[in-house]
């Protein structure tokens, strides 16, 4: 876990299976937290559509007071994802990725400090890439899950 006191980082270091048991104790968040980041693309492309039925209308038009709807809903959801990113990564995790529902673990490999990599829809956590390596350069962990 990032802690910037007195200019430090510190780094929450997972073994296999505390990842594992991390994983178990935040899926459901992690469910909720996708649902609610997909609901927040639909009510952003709404609020588009009203924004432009809304140029030069009166503000009395009927979309005025749906775009006010959309527009708290879409400040629900923002706070909703905040607040749910913060509880997930106290944790020590980092939530990588909203869309896919992302979730990488800092853990050590020999000396080198690299992440496992878990994605909602896995059984396990079995995965792992280089800090720079991404999502994209992940590869199995042995004797896991593929």
């Amino acid at each position: 876990m990032a802690d910037t006191e007195r200019g430090r980082v510190r780094v929450t270091l997972f073994s296999l299976e505390e990842a594992n048991q991390t994983v178990k104790d935040v899926r459901l968040e992690m469910e909720a937290m996708v649902q609610a980041r997909r609901e927040l693309t639909r009510v952003d492309r709404a609020i588009e559509v009203l924004e432009l039925a809304m140029a030069g209308a009166d503000p009395t038009n009927p979309d005025a007071r749906e775009l006010e709807v959309r527009v708290a809903r879409r400040k629900a959801l923002m706070q909703r994802l905040q607040h749910g990113v913060e509880r997930i990564q106290r944790r020590g995790c980092l939530v990588k990725d909203l869309e896919r529902g992302l979730l990488d673990f800092y853990a050590l490999e020999g000396d080198r400090l690299v992440f496992l990599c878990w994605q909602l829809g896995e059984p396990e956590v079995a995965h792992w890439h280089t800090l720079e390596g991404g999502f994209g350069q992940r590869r199995p962990i042995p004797g896991r899950l593929d």
